[in-house]
């Protein structure tokens, strides 16, 4: 007897539409599934046949096919546990239904009969909500995720037998799960670790809000113990809410790669990714032999910390300069090609050499001036030339540490980035896919950065003085352009580019040893 239930996979941050098809014969008893199944889905058989039995059902001593239609693509996963077992029972006769083919059916089974979470549970609800299926069903930990999409009817089980039951029972009693998207996004946004605790380097807590503020690329250098690391874990408490729209392009990204924590139903919050430094390049922009998206990816509209930047590989590195331009990341096989978002913000700590005292006035430098060159030497001029601020990060003073006048609170400055961030949304608001400053491309930039005859001499001489290259240009441009919306300046004044520029003059005199 031939049935067919409908299932689903994902690619990339998309999703398509499974066939399940199942047929049984009485012919010599055997079990063949088919259709590019990967390892985890072949050693269904076994959790299905267990799933069926614990579950009071009868397996079929009979001839099994199952084919996952289109036969010529690359499945992956465990979530056809759930189709191929309801496809059994109804081509055994065990379930009787005439709307199988109407819904979209995932699930991991346990070989108890209970249902495990699956990944991808958004982007398949978005696919399943464009093919205009039924409904969908799916295991209860993922059911609050997928209802966020409105127009579907989600309907959570919680094992094999409650799906039977789904599908056996009348029309009138199924009742789908209602989740309204602002009970689950307008969460308080709380965080433990605040600018308060700061001592000092007010310099730095501007360049950081400037960052903020625009969504711009950053990297400190200092000393050890100077407080890069605490101030960069320190930037999501003055980051501006997720818009609903960022809310959800991120959601997806972290339900594919199965990062969506068990009964959350969306990231609420900018993601804050911190890889050491040993992580390889294709965990750090994605990859596998099913693509899966890495940390640059993970970071999306969040930030991205890369601590101790020269001790990242260099080839490691160099995979960041695409997707920083770009804002997304190609990710190209055999017989296929994946594409990812990337728009993250970029933020970076190192030591000025290998001793970390190099400039100190305190400390004597004890590095050997080509250890020193080597040592810096590990970051590219290309990747240096892709990041929007370069702040210098000096020892702390004793009388500053000593103090117990505590440093501004994050919530102040939050409230001049989210104020820049509500400027620059009216500004961007018929431009689709700009959310800040730091996105505009060069259109946007003569549109949006004109500067007067004082400020175009300005940037000329520090064009011809450090050397600065055709991006930086754009770059300070950008970056002035949020200096005066943190200001409430509709122009940008030679004040916003001298402090852009001063932004920009630590890539040239401290790189160069």
């Amino acid at each position: 007897m031939f049935t067919q239930v409908r299932s689903a996979a994902t690619f990339g941050v998309d999703a398509y539409l499974v066939d399940v098809e199942t047929n049984i014969d009485s012919t010599v008893p055997r079990f063949n599934l088919v259709g590019l199944p990967d390892n985890a889905i072949k050693e269904s058989y076994q959790r299905v046949f267990a799933a069926i039995r614990n579950s009071g059902f009868h397996f079929p001593g009979q001839r099994i096919t199952v084919n996952l239609a289109p036969a010529d693509v690359k499945k992956e996963g465990s979530a056809f546990d759930l189709p191929i077992a309801i496809g059994i029972l109804s081509g055994s006769a065990q379930l009787t239904s005439k709307h199988l083919a109407e819904y979209v059916v995932l699930g991991e089974l346990a070989l108890d009969g209970g249902l495990r979470p699956i990944h991808g549970a958004l982007v398949i609800a978005l696919e399943a909500r464009a093919r205009r299926v039924r409904g969908l069903v799916l295991p209860h930990a993922n059911s609050r995720e997928a209802a966020l999409v409105e127009g579907l009817n989600v309907y959570p089980v919680d094992s094999l037998r409650d799906a039977v039951d789904f599908f056996t029972a009348s029309d009138d009693s199924r009742h789908p799960l209602r989740v309204k998207a602002s009970e689950v996004f307008g969460e308080e946004q709380a965080y433990e670790l605040d600018f308060s605790d700061v001592k000092g380097q007010e310099n730095v807590k501007r360049s950081l809000e400037v960052s903020a503020a625009g969504g711009h690329n950053l990297i400190m250098v200092g000393p050890p113990g100077s407080g890069k690391t605490m101030l960069a874990k320190r930037l999501p408490s003055i980051l501006p809410p997720m818009v609903f729209e960022e809310a959800i392009e991120t959601t997806k990204i972290h339900s594919v790669a199965g990062l969506l924590p068990a009964g959350k139903a969306i990231v609420s919050q900018r993601p804050f990714r911190s890889p050491h430094h040993t992580i390889s390049d294709s965990a750090l922009v994605g990859g596998g032999t099913i693509p899966r998206p890495g940390e640059i990816s993970l970071a999306h509209h969040g930030v991205l910390f890369l601590d101790e930047l020269p001790e990242f590989a260099r080839n490691t590195l160099e995979v960041l300069r695409q997707p920083l331009e770009d804002g997304r990341v190609t990710i190209s096989r055999a017989k296929m090609s994946v594409d990812y978002p990337a728009n993250f913000m970029l933020v970076c700590a190192m030591n000025p050499c290998p001793c970390g005292n190099f400039g100190n006035p305190v400390q004597d430098c004890s590095c050997h001036p080509s250890q020193i060159q080597r040592y810096v030497g590990k970051i590219s001029g290309p990747l240096l030339d892709r990041i929007d601020i370069h702040v210098e990060v000096p020892a702390v003073r004793y009388g500053e540490l000593a103090t117990k006048k505590p440093g501004e609170p994050s919530a102040a400055i939050r409230f001049r980035v989210i104020a820049a961030r509500q400027i620059q949304a009216r500004r961007f608001a018929a431009c689709e896919g700009l959310f800040c400053n730091a996105d505009m491309t060069a259109k946007e930039l003569k549109e949006y950065c004109p500067i007067d005859q004082a400020g175009s001499e300005l940037l000329k001489t520090a064009m011809n003085k450090l050397g600065l290259s055709a991006r930086a240009y754009d770059r300070i441009l950008k970056v002035s352009r949020t200096i005066a919306d943190l200001a409430g300046s509709d122009r940008i004044g030679v004040e916003h580019l001298g402090e852009a520029i001063q932004y920009r003059s630590l890539d040239r005199s401290f790189y160069a040893v």
